[in-house]
């Protein structure tokens, strides 16, 4: 796979700092039953990092001793970590949010026929990605049937009472462009998914998440293949706006991988590039029960523009 990190670390991105942590992202491993063309983490099925329970015990240390609200848990499919089920039950009797990063397909894979109900008996908040509402366009990005075992997992949700008002079951979409440009207006396409999902599929949601392609790691690769690398990146900086930078994620989330390194996001642990004390040793867990990050500087690079491009975009959807 073509590396764009040395493309990246050669542009200078403003310098921006820690604020309050509000969110602990975890990524419980990159094992996946998928494999996306739009994916930053190169999850997939042959994938074998997978977080242990050691760490996940010091995950809920942190939470207690950092006062952490929100619990955040990404892949890979979190949901095949061994110890996922045992973190999602501590986490929520800590008084946690709890979110999934799922990708609803796992939902009919076997041995996990009962995955749905264990989520809504923990209220646990689903972010799920979709990229469009149509077959053709899902299946081209996530894979020949994926479209089909979205829809039976949204539907399965649906009934458990996710996405439905007065529920308090939260369920969240995520779209991702399908190639090389921005993604379109938050609001009208939220808008747009939930006219056609109502009326195709009789399917309810509560919010849709833009998120911005990074052009790093199988995304990336596949710019540098198609010598589309530095139009993507111009488009990046040719949309550019200074007031997303108050608003990025990196400056309340901590990102950790599955071997309990701290990185500044998920994006910047899938380029290798962890986030340093004051000595420029890189973080672990650990450093956040004594330590606050507050004031730190974030580690930044070139792929920083896609945060802060257009309406901006973090794992919570855009910033404007």
């Amino acid at each position: 796979m073509l590396d764009t990190k040395p493309l990246l670390i050669a542009r200078e991105f403003p310098a921006i700092q820690r604020a309050d942590l509000e969110i602990l992202q975890v990524n419980l491993g990159y094992l996946c039953n998928l494999s996306c063309t739009h994916c930053h983490v190169n999850a997939g099925p042959r994938r074998k990092e997978l977080m242990d329970k050691d760490t996940i015990d010091i995950v809920l240390d942190v939470i207690k001793a950092r006062n952490v609200k929100t619990l955040d848990l990404t892949g890979g499919a979190p949901e095949m970590n061994p110890h996922f089920r045992y973190l999602v039950q501590e986490a929520r009797a800590l008084g946690v949010e709890v979110i999934d990063r799922c990708n609803i397909t796992i939902l009919s894979e076997p041995g996990y026929e009962d995955l749905a109900q264990f989520l809504a008996d923990n209220q646990v908040t689903i972010v799920a990605s979709l990229p469009c509402y149509t077959q053709d366009n899902v299946d081209a990005q996530r894979g020949k049937g994926v479209f089909d075992a979205s829809i039976k997992g949204l539907l399965a949700l649906n009934q458990l009472g996710y996405g439905r008002e007065g529920s308090g079951l939260t369920l969240n979409l995520v779209y991702n462009p399908g190639g090389a440009f921005l993604p379109p207006s938050q609001a009208k396409l939220q808008q747009d998914y939930k006219d056609r999902l109502k009326a195709d599929w009789g399917i309810e949601f509560n919010e849709l998440y833009t998120i911005t392609n990074m052009p790093i790691s199988r995304f990336g690769s596949m710019l540098m293949s198609k010598g589309q690398f530095n139009e993507y990146m111009q488009l990046l900086l040719d949309n550019y706006q200074a007031h997303n930078l108050a608003t990025v994620m990196c400056r309340t989330t901590v990102s950790v991988d599955y071997q309990g390194d701290v990185y500044d996001c998920d994006f910047n642990q899938m380029l290798a590039m962890p986030a340093l004390d004051k000595q420029g040793e890189r973080r672990h867990l650990k450093d956040l029960l004594t330590h606050d990050l507050k004031g730190d500087n974030i580690e930044v690079a070139g792929h920083c523009f896609g945060c802060t491009a257009g309406a901006g975009s973090s794992c919570g959807g855009s910033l404007s």
